[in-house]
């Protein structure tokens, strides 16, 4: 490990003091290190110039270097300066010795499923992405529905008139899909998950598919009724009526330290008051 990229999220006001402190702690150890501000937003960089890269702030800065540092095997290490931590896994008072195992190859790295899409326009391809999280196609505006006819591998699945859909990864079923009423998976299934997004139709219900299938959306036209694609809950994407997006496992994956699944299920327990029952899991 000789290079780093110390990723900042400038909107999380202890980061910037702890990028100077896990700077010093690299420099000690003959580590090289760039920083990258972070702001929410995509930002350019080159992922592949880094042996891993240190991310300070929440579950969506990690999101954000998981779709850059994927495609070139580029690890992850990522302190948790956010709400939730179920990917951002290490702990602010636990991030010294547990970056010392990482340098030393002592602490284990998660391979975690992420998420392609393919945005085919009059039959040609017009864009490609990745997600850890999730894939959403749904109306520009709020209180409005639009129409997809959904397939599984070219079999149709059916026709949804709905605010939308989701596609989200096992990472990404704790996130947008969960509030949207889909499963909870576990992370180290291969798995894909489909959860509409308030259909008209109340036999539209959520569905888990193998990381075999392809799940394909294609856009109904209908009037006033203008559709956009996010992914990872960035900046959408406007879609055309008729485009078709293709959503299948990424051919990637990300590559995460300090995230077990025992603090996935912690955090499910902590952050999601999951209990097991009705007194928070108390005898009392």
């Amino acid at each position: 490990m000789k290079k780093c990229l110390i990723v900042v999220n400038t909107d999380k006001a202890p980061s910037e003091m702890l990028g100077i402190e896990v700077a010093n702690f690299l420099k000690e150890r003959g580590v090289d290190y760039e920083f990258l501000d972070f702001n929410g937003a995509g930002q350019d960089c080159d992922w592949k110039a880094c042996d891993f890269a240190v991310t300070l702030g929440g579950d969506g800065t990690v999101l954000f270097a998981a779709r850059g540092a994927a495609k070139f095997s580029v690890p992850v290490f990522p302190v948790n300066l956010g709400e939730f931590g179920f990917i951002a896994g290490v702990q602010p008072d636990e991030w010294q010795e547990s970056l010392e195992l990482f340098l030393a190859g002592k602490m284990k790295t998660v391979r975690r499923t992420m998420l392609c899409a393919e945005v085919f326009r009059e039959g040609k391809p017009a864009a490609r992405y990745e997600a850890l999280n999730d894939i959403v196609v749904s109306a520009k505006s709020a209180a409005q529905t639009i129409s997809m006819d959904i397939s599984v591998n070219g079999a149709p699945l059916g026709h949804f008139k709905a605010d939308g859909a989701i596609v989200s990864s096992p990472t990404g079923s704790t996130a947008y899909s969960a509030s949207a009423g889909g499963p909870i998976v576990g992370p180290d299934l291969d798995a894909l998950v489909l959860t509409p997004l308030n259909s008209f139709s109340l036999s539209a219900r959520p569905i888990v598919f193998s990381t075999k299938a392809v799940l394909s959306a294609q856009i109904i036209p209908s009037r006033n009724r203008d559709a956009i694609l996010t992914v990872d809950g960035q900046k959408p994407v406007d879609l055309k009526d008729n485009d078709i997006i293709h959503i299948k496992k990424s051919e990637h994956d990300a590559i995460l330290a300090g995230t077990s699944v025992e603090k996935f299920y912690n955090a499910l327990r902590n952050k999601l008051n999951w209990s097991g029952g009705p007194n928070g899991g108390s005898n009392a």
